[in-house]
């Protein structure tokens, strides 16, 4: 029950966030340009509560799902031409940034929590500022049964050049059971390159491909114990741990055996602060017959502000970029659309999960779907913003109005494909998560 009940909580205000934020963005450009707003509302349906300010009624709604604003005159039935505040008297320009205000403010509130996120650390990794370079393989695994190795950079696939991490996981995850051409230099063959051939599987509780292989993640200094060696030897929190005693390192567990097994002796421990390089000598103490230097390690990412603001929007556009992609994969059907499409009780669920785990999580899983949603309120469908902004940009095209008729037409498309689309997206969470 309590599993049921945190999934809905953490959904209903992961939601709701996002939609006043979107509704705020037309509430508020809407008031700008002087338009009568005649209602602001989280939900649809019947008005549970609200409040009026002016000449606008705020107001929460039964069904959480949504919201809206609305706007007098926005109806064509309802609208008086002689009305200057009506919202059809307004120039075309202005009635496009109302509906682009929108999705435009879901975009920033996505920025700005990842944005907040990088300048406290957080455990997922931005993929765009890791190399492609291969941390480890799993055993058994597709990259495993190709021969790949720790060491390996991945210079392109299928053709594509790849210099991020971001480059290798998205073609492996939307490719499962297709083969894949990795072009590879190995650092043991002096940087020669060669082909190998990588088919990603679908695990069992994943729903894109996989291939068994792991970016190369440094650690650092997240924590120091007081009084420790490595705080005696000069470790600082934050310092980014690239060799010991020489050794390249690509992950935290290889440091951490490494000084497990040296207890007593001491070994030359390369860090990077504030880019420059230290090499900083330290004697694992003997605990149990296992080296401590007294150290927590972490693979978060911590930036400054304006880093952390650039790499939010580098990761935002990555995000934007693959799931423009993902949709052409699915009309190509080149990746199932049960696999790239979540409902509402697929979005609780991974709501619920997010914040179970920690704010950072759901803080996180916000930005993300924040930046969907405004996504898919831009497609040219009617009844969404970008249907409507579609439908200006014609009549701009033309220099006039569509008629009536015509408008009507369109929304009752728009609104059945809208349904369509609900009714399918929730026969995959259904089908996903109840049977």
């Amino acid at each position: 029950m309590w599993h049921y009940l945190s999934n809905t909580a953490a959904f209903i205000f992961a939601l709701g966030v996002i939609i006043f934020v979107h509704e705020a963005g037309h509430l508020l450009v809407a008031k700008s340009f002087k338009m009568r707003v005649l209602a602001f509302s989280l939900g649809f349906g019947k008005r549970i509560w609200g409040f009026k300010r002016g000449e606008t009624d705020y107001r929460l709604s039964l069904i959480p799902l949504g919201g809206y604003v609305k706007l007098s005159g926005e109806d064509i039935a309802e609208s008086d031409r002689s009305d200057p505040r009506d919202f059809l008297n307004q120039p075309r320009w202005q009635r496009i940034l109302v509906y682009l205000a929108g999705p435009a403010m879901n975009g920033v509130l996505s920025v700005l929590l990842i944005a907040g996120l990088f300048m406290v650390g957080i455990e997922v990794p931005s993929l765009s500022s890791v190399p492609s370079i291969i941390g480890s393989v799993e055993a058994g695994s597709p990259g495993d049964r190709a021969g790949l190795l720790p060491g390996d950079r991945i210079v392109a696939i299928a053709g594509a050049k790849t210099k991020r991490w971001q480059d290798v996981a998205f073609p492996v995850m939307t490719s499962i059971g297709k083969p894949l051409a990795f072009e590879i230099e190995r650092p043991s063959l002096g940087g020669a390159r060669q082909t190998v051939t990588v088919t990603p599987e679908k695990p069992a509780d994943f729903d894109f491909g996989d291939a068994g292989i792991f970016p190369k993640l440094l650690p650092r200094v997240g924590a120091l114990v007081a009084g420790a060696p490595a705080e005696k030897a000069g470790f600082q929190v934050g310092d980014e741990i690239r060799t010991i005693d020489g050794r390249a390192l690509s992950s935290p567990g290889e440091f951490v055996l490494y000084v497990e097994e040296h207890a007593g002796r001491s070994v030359a421990v390369e860090v990077v602060r504030a880019g420059r390089s230290l090499t900083i000598p330290v004697v694992p103490a003997d605990q149990g017959g296992k080296g401590k230097i007294g150290v927590q390690l972490t693979i978060a990412q911590r930036y400054p502000p304006l880093q952390a603001l650039r790499e939010s929007v580098r990761f935002n556009y990555d995000i934007a970029r693959q799931s423009l992609t993902v949709i052409g994969k699915i009309f190509k059907r080149e990746v199932a659309a049960k696999n790239a499409l979540a409902g509402p009780i697929e979005i609780a669920a991974q709501s619920g999960a997010a914040a179970r785990s920690g704010i950072k999580n759901l803080l996180y899983l916000m930005g993300v779907l924040s930046l969907s949603i405004g996504l898919l309120n831009l497609f040219p469908i009617p009844v969404l913003d970008g249907g409507q902004i579609a439908i200006l940009l014609v009549e701009s095209l033309f220099r006039h109005d569509l008629s009536l008729i015509v408008k009507e037409r369109i929304a009752q498309v728009g609104l059945a494909l809208v349904v369509l689309l609900m009714v399918t997206v929730l026969w995959f969470d259904l089908s996903k998560n109840l049977f």
